[in-house]
């Protein structure tokens, strides 16, 4: 199950009330001003950071493979009064008219892509979309296994309309030689005695460095640099990248 059908419906709804985490909006409006706009968040979400950087004044639109994200971004721009421009489209499958100084992802959130090939095809949209001088930042993590006392606990939390939401992990499956890890995750809904109910699988995907150059390579960008989670120069196997990448030269000839 890819994002486009995962953040449907119920877990759409549970997304922000559940989230254990929102991205800090100022390293991102960093690299925006640095890099230069006009900029473009891939897999914006409900618009974190987005509609921070856009009340920030920053030239920053979102893409999201989910209709239903991309609504919730709509409404709550409009509840905060902000303006945001936000377009309906696969990382891969990416097509926009505008090109951009700056395209990020704030998170790893690249991870969710189910394969090398489908992250080749993303990264050779990402160069597509890159004005000349453009530079792309992508996170990326190697994710740890879930404790096995972790499987099955319950977290909950309240919708807007009073709802009793609540989440757990079913099972977790990794496979090593394809770097993938797999979970099943539960979402339910509780109220005024009517319950609703989802399963859905969660892959991640993951990449060691010289695994992720490659791809870029193939794509068309270089990195000008790759950090690990302190910020150093990072290593074949740290668990969190940071890929600052920009269109590769053409060859002479």
């Amino acid at each position: 199950m890819d994002a486009a059908d995962f953040y449907t419906g119920i877990v759409a709804e549970s997304y922000a009330p559940l989230k254990s985490f929102s991205p800090e909006p100022e390293p991102y409006a960093a690299f925006v001003r640095e890099a230069g706009g006009p900029a473009l968040e891939l897999g914006c979400g409900d618009g974190d950071p987005l509609l921070a950087l856009r009340r920030q004044g920053l030239d920053v639109e979102g893409v999201d493979s989910s209709a239903d994200m991309l609504e919730r971004c709509r409404a709550r721009a409009a509840r905060e009064g902000v303006t945001v421009t936000v377009h309906h489209q696969r990382m891969e499958e990416l097509d926009l008219e505008r090109r951009f100084r700056a395209v990020f992802l704030a998170g790893p959130t690249f991870n969710l892509l189910p394969d090398d090939a489908t992250a080749e095809a993303a990264l050779r949209r990402v160069r597509e979309h890159l004005a000349e001088g453009g530079t792309a930042l992508i996170p990326l993590h190697v994710p740890s296994p879930t404790r096995a006392e972790q499987i099955g606990v319950v977290r909950t939390a309240t919708a807007a309309d009073g709802a009793e939401l609540r989440f757990s992990m079913v099972s977790e499956q990794r496979e090593e030689a394809v770097r993938t890890q797999t979970a099943v995750l539960r979402y339910e809904r509780h109220r005024d005695g009517e319950s609703t109910a989802v399963e859905r699988t969660w892959p991640l995907h993951w990449y060691r460095r010289s695994d992720f150059e490659k791809l870029a390579a193939a794509a068309g960008l270089v990195p000008v640099s790759v950090t690990d989670a302190d910020g150093a120069e990072a290593d074949d196997d740290a668990t969190y990248l940071t890929f600052r990448l920009r269109a590769a030269e053409p060859a002479d000839g």
